[in-house]
């Protein structure tokens, strides 16, 4: 299970609260600018991926800071997420094959 919130780009510090919650921190956390993602508006999206439980208390933690997105929006951002994962690890793949 996923979640993908997007915190307003003066608010992306806040994210740090996911970290420090003994739940939320021992799942797979990604934070990226939106831009870079090529998700508007800007500002910060962070991906938390693990158990359904998790999911629910990072909503809690994020709330009033930033918003969860929904349907096909959350499902274009995470592909996203996973493309350029998967760039990431061919380039690196690339790398060690020379």
């Amino acid at each position: 299970m996923y979640g993908i919130f997007r915190l307003p780009a003066a608010q992306a510090s806040r994210a740090d609260v996911l970290m420090k919650d003994d739940l939320v921190s021992r799942q797979s956390i990604t934070v990226r600018d939106a831009r870079s993602l090529g998700v508007e508006p800007e500002g910060t999206l962070v991906l938390v991926e693990g158990s359904e439980a998790a999911v629910a208390r990072a909503t809690v933690l994020l709330e009033g800071v930033g918003t969860q997105l929904q349907g096909a929006e959350a499902q274009a951002a995470y592909r996203r997420f996973r493309s350029q994962d998967e760039d990431a690890a061919m380039g690196m793949g690339t790398l060690f094959q020379g």
